[in-house]
């Protein structure tokens, strides 16, 4: 189908967790400011700035901040994240059914007493392993309501029937090299109880015997958080007239651009790591542009290396972001008569703490005539964002100005 050129068309692109802080491994750069970006710099040298994608007082999700991406206030929306993921996996909630996100995870209980969690992925558990381990999870630990549902690599659901939605979960990423045996012997909790079943089930799973033999991380234990209930969204189009399509390996991402009624684009290869298919992304998003005007791309690696204290992979995730997807996108959005285009971090994931945090992080947006004309020298980094004094204290205003501005 051939587009019409005439109308414009929007594109989001979202690295995930590439906002950082500075590091003395890198000379007191930010690894944004270590990387070489040369297209999502193209982009900054048109308008550069800060969004407050998380609302004072919640948690640093990657839920509450591309709900803000979204134009969705998160402080009216929000549900906490599994419902999103269970949309993603075409599991459709009932009233009474609470969603909880299920990972796959590390826990290092060789001492009496503990339980560290030692990754909240298992070591970047593939999808193949997991479709070895989640059947035999589901023969183990279902009951009469409580199900579980496969996902991608280590992220996975369950669906518990008048479950316990106000229950104290705690995210298995905030908690690295952390002793969870306090919160996994909580008395009167019904949480704790069913990750600890699973336990016996993948002590010598044949999955995690070959992980050990080769010494990598094992998948010893379910890890149950992010619980709620089905969100009530407007759609996007209601809100601004634009059909919309969403990319995204992460469950959670995809979930909200279906709350939002986006389109999900499937890509051979996307895998939420540092191995995505980046290229890919990019040229099903310009094909996309051939029925939607509005593209949502996510790509999770830069935030996997994060939570992994890696600098340097975090470092090779933004390259690859920008060369890959940004530049792509842009050289394919060269035929149309008007576009707008973004690149932006949803949250920072600092190498340091290996986790969220909440400080506003940068964007850049940039329409196709204003490509021509942007002003020599700009970068995309924490410092330009700041330095420029655009700030969107409400993140969710953002889209706003992008899409009607």
């Amino acid at each position: 189908m051939t587009p019409d050129r005439s109308k414009r068309k929007y594109v989001l692109l979202v690295g995930d967790g590439m906002a950082d802080y500075p590091l003395k491994e890198l000379g007191g750069k930010t690894v944004l400011e270590a990387a070489r970006t040369p297209f999502m710099d193209r982009i900054a040298s048109c308008r550069i700035g800060l969004a407050r994608t998380i609302p004072d007082g919640m948690d640093p999700g990657s839920d509450v901040a591309n709900l803000s991406l979204l134009g969705y206030d998160p402080k009216l929306y929000h549900t906490m994240r599994a419902p999103f993921e269970a949309a993603s996996m075409g599991v459709r909630l009932e009233p009474q059914q609470v969603a909880f996100r299920m990972n796959l995870v590390t826990l290092d209980r060789r001492s009496p007493g503990e339980a560290i969690m030692i990754s909240h992925s298992s070591g970047d558990l593939s999808t193949e392993e997991a479709s070895r381990i989640i059947p035999d999870l589901k023969r183990e630990l279902e009951r009469p309501g409580l199900q579980i549902f496969p996902g991608v690599g280590y992220r996975h659901l369950l669906v518990w029937d008048n479950g316990p939605e106000h229950a104290v979960t705690i995210p298995p990423h905030d908690m690295l090299d952390r002793d969870m045996a306090p919160y996994l012997n909580t008395a009167n909790d019904p949480v704790p109880p069913v990750i600890r079943r699973s336990w016996d089930v993948l002590a010598n799973h044949p999955v995690n015997l070959t992980r050990r033999a080769s010494g990598q991380k094992e998948a010893n234990s379910i890890w149950l958080w992010g619980q709620g209930k089905a969100p009530k969204m407007p759609r996007f189009k209601e809100r601004f007239g634009i059909e919309g399509g969403v990319i995204s390996a992460v469950d959670l991402v995809k979930g909200i651009g279906i709350y939002a009624g986006f389109t999900p684009i499937f890509v051979e290869g996307a895998t939420g790591y540092l191995d995505t298919n980046y290229r890919g992304k990019a040229e099903e998003a310009l094909k996309a542009l051939n029925t939607v005007d509005f593209v949502f791309v996510h790509v999770e690696a830069p935030d996997e290396a994060g939570h992994n204290g890696n600098y340097k992979e975090k470092i090779e995730a933004i390259e690859r972001f920008d060369s890959k997807v940004v530049g792509t996108i842009l050289e394919g959005l060269e035929p149309f008569d008007d576009f707008r285009i973004m690149v932006v971090s949803d949250h920072f994931t600092p190498i340091c703490r290996r986790t969220h945090t909440p400080e506003p992080p940068p964007f850049a947006w940039a329409g196709k005539a204003e490509l021509e004309t942007g002003k020599k020298g700009a970068s995309f980094t924490e410092k330009a964002a700041m330095d420029s004094g655009i700030v969107f204290e409400k993140g969710h205003e953002l889209i706003e100005e992008f899409v009607a501005g």
